[in-house]
């Protein structure tokens, strides 16, 4: 072995440099010892910030001197191998503690006794990073000490990492070298050069950036690549027209946001999600056509809000309720149509403490120009009805008539092609027409319903094999036929109607058939009797009881001539004819209704217009005509206090109409998709209330009407 030229690996000598700071002065080493001087060509190395010297401008101190690495009389470590650069199996103990981590990592894997040392010695610890330091530019520091203390950190860490072996572990667990570490306080800056420029902060190409606001112009998207800690963002004339879900969730530091001067038409629900920091928000000069309702959901921080020029002609129900502390609000600007749906609005700006200019109505014509905060709640008239679907029966039928009997609701419908009658009764549980029992009736053209005298009474009747009479029969629970229906006065039955006048119970039977007779049955004791018979030999298609003036009276419709009209005559006990309803041929039926004290006719007609007439003493006045190719009814109902007309027809919808008191006449209400009808009813179910509409051609249709708030 070759004599040890007394120099010292680069690691070894920065440690006991370290080392030698640590303890103070020169010659405290513990021993007699001298340190050899650096490498030839290598830089002076820093210490750790913490040591004493890395605040002397002069490297190294002239006081140190020289002294030997190891002290006199260790033979085992004063010689050494040149080139053998773990030649020292151990140093020696007088050594400082600050010594041996630096040692012990300079030491190459071929001298494992020498690790193997290093790591069963208590006092060798790994090397600690030095700890991070401001930045120049953080503000509150000075600038050039901070400036001299992060360049020499930096330095200090890069050694560090040297002399750690440079692991990629210990690299990462850095404050300084990773650039992307969440602790440093300059993300994304890192180790510079003395005096380097700091980077300039992320921003998208069609913007302009500073460290905390962002100006975007023509931009196709949100920008995605903003600076994180940006807190205003100003976008123009971008070229997208929709803000969807969550677009600025990416910058939930935003305080302030303007979208001017765009060419956006929609934004969408929770549009602005995650911006909880967001106090000013201005959307201004767009041609936003729709609003969602939860739009501004989740800014519980906005004070200011503007949705000026927009052209907005309505918003959603409850659109500012999210905005719990709002303060200012501008909708001026905007061409909102006062209608039912901006009625909320109005009870909005009643209650709120937020600040709004005027606003004014740019519709309807009698809201035009007013202020929406000086309408009434009054002012709108938004309640309406509907009929929406509500069961389908799957069969054909031709008639429908409901009754109570036991008080439960039923409803007899006539069959055809069934050949029955079937009894449907009201599930009040599941709120639905069921099932309850049939009667046989080949050809049925109406089943007729009469409960009296605590009996339940079905006239059946057919075009072939006679009319019948039946009762239900509570000993064993089923219908029994009591009662034949002369068929040599009805022939080919086509309508019935069941009135009771002066206590005693009639029904009539409407013949078309040319040698038929419509004809009056009253009841008795022992069934029903043939009491009178009208108009003969005139094909009647309808019948109907009408009480005018406290005085009955029946209308019965012809295929051949005017409806005629027969009054009670209480002395004969009978109807006597009264005259008709001129000028009107071919109709098909007549139905009545009453709104006030006036009385009207709805007169159907399967070819031409059908026509509504109010009837005054002995003439009748027409009201309005309506167009009805190839309707088979037209029936009048009432529900609650509204009076509506269904208008069927065998080549189109069924149309529905409402009667407008003020104007004495019938507006078109709604349709429904109904093929062939042949009746409509009312039927009042408890809380629901039911129109029935039985189709000649397809399945028999249950509408449930409904009451819609349009401010909804």
């Amino acid at each position: 072995m070759g004599a040890w030229d007394g120099r010292v690996p680069a690691a070894a000598w920065l440690g006991a440099r370290c080392a030698a700071a640590t303890a103070g002065r020169a010659g405290s080493w513990g021993g007699s010892a001298e340190l050899g001087e650096p490498l030839r060509g290598e830089s002076p190395l820093l210490c750790p910030p913490s040591s004493a010297h890395c605040k002397s401008s002069r490297w190294p101190p002239p006081q140190w001197g020289t002294p030997s690495l190891v002290a006199a009389g260790d033979t085992r470590a004063r010689t050494r191998v040149p080139g053998d650069a773990g030649a020292v199996t151990q140093p020696h103990p007088s050594l400082p503690p600050s010594f041996l981590p630096s040692l012990c990592l300079s030491l190459p894997p071929s001298r494992s006794s020498s690790r193997a040392w290093c790591a069963a010695e208590p006092r060798v610890r790994r090397p600690q990073p030095p700890p991070p330091l401001l930045h120049p530019e953080i503000p509150g520091g000075n600038k050039k000490r901070e400036e001299k203390r992060f360049f020499h950190s930096c330095r200090a860490q890069r050694r560090w990492q040297q002399l750690s072996g440079s692991s990629r572990d210990q690299a990462r667990a850095s404050p300084l070298a990773s650039s992307s570490s969440s602790s440093s306080p300059w993300p994304g800056s890192g180790c510079r050069r003395r005096g380097a420029a700091p980077r300039p902060p992320p921003c998208p190409p069609s913007c302009s950036c500073t460290r905390d606001t962002a100006f975007c112009v023509d931009s196709k998207a949100v920008p995605k690549n903003l600076p994180p800690e940006v807190i205003s963002l100003t976008m123009v004339n971008a070229a997208f027209t929709e803000i969807r879900e969550a677009a600025f969730a990416h910058i939930p530091s935003l305080q302030f946001l303007l979208l001017n001067s765009n060419k956006f038409t929609l934004i969408g629900d929770n549009a602005f999600a995650g911006l909880s920091h967001l106090q000013y928000l201005f959307i201004e000069n767009n041609d936003i056509q729709a609003l969602s309702k939860a739009t501004f959901r989740g800014l519980k921080s906005l004070t200011h809000l503007s949705l000026a020029n927009n052209n907005l002609q309505t918003l959603p129900r409850d659109l500012f309720k999210p905005l719990d502390i709002l303060s200012d609000l501008d909708l001026r600007g905007n061409s909102l149509a006062c209608d039912c749906k901006i009625k909320w609005l109005v009870e909005w700006l009643e209650s709120t403490n937020t600040t709004v200019p005027a606003v004014f109505c740019s519709s309807p014509g009698q809201f035009e120009g007013q202020r929406i905060r000086d309408l009434a709640l009054g002012d709108f008239q938004c309640i309406t009805t509907d009929f929406v679907m509500h069961q389908v029966l799957p069969f054909q039928a031709v008639s429908a008539e409901p009754f109570t009997y036991a008080s439960d609701l039923y409803v007899a419908l006539a069959q055809p092609s069934a050949s029955s009658c079937s009894i449907l009764k009201w599930d009040y549980v599941e709120r639905k027409l069921r099932d309850f029992d049939r009667i046989p009736a080949h050809s049925a053209v109406h089943c007729k319903p009469i409960v009296a005298q605590e009996q339940l009474y079905v006239v059946v009747a057919q075009l072939f094999g006679g009319s019948y009479i039946y009762r239900w029969d509570t000993a064993v629970d089923k219908f029994i036929k009591i009662q034949d229906i002369d068929s040599q006065k009805i022939r080919k039955p086509n309508d019935i109607e069941a009135f009771q006048i002066e206590g005693d119970w009639y029904f009539v039977i409407a013949d078309s058939s040319k040698a038929g007779s419509t004809s009056l049955y009253r009841l008795n004791q022992n069934g029903f009797y043939s009491h009178q018979a009208l108009h003969a030999w005139h094909r009647d298609t309808d019948v109907e009881y009408v009480e005018n003036d406290g005085k009955p009276r029946l209308i019965i419709s012809s295929s051949s001539q005017a409806p005629v009209i027969y009054q009670w005559s209480r002395a004969q006990k009978q109807f006597v004819p009264q005259g008709e309803v001129g000028e009107m041929l071919d109709v098909q039926m007549v139905k009545h209704f009453r709104a006030k004290r006036e009385q009207f006719l709805c007169l159907s007609r399967y070819i031409g217009d059908s026509k509504v007439v109010r009837w005054e003493g002995q003439r009748f006045v027409e009201v309005q005509t309506l167009p009805s190719r190839g309707s088979m009814v037209m029936q009048p109902f009432a529900v609650g206090q509204r009076q509506y007309l269904a208008l069927g027809s065998d080549f189109s919808f069924t149309h529905v109409y409402l009667w407008e008191e003020e104007k004495q006449k019938f507006a078109k209400f709604q349709e429904l998709s109904v093929q062939a009808p042949r009746a409509f009813r009312a039927v009042p179910a408890a809380d629901v209330q039911l129109l029935l509409a039985p189709s000649f051609k397809a399945n028999t249709l249950v509408y449930r009407h409904v009451v819609v708030d349009l401010s909804l």
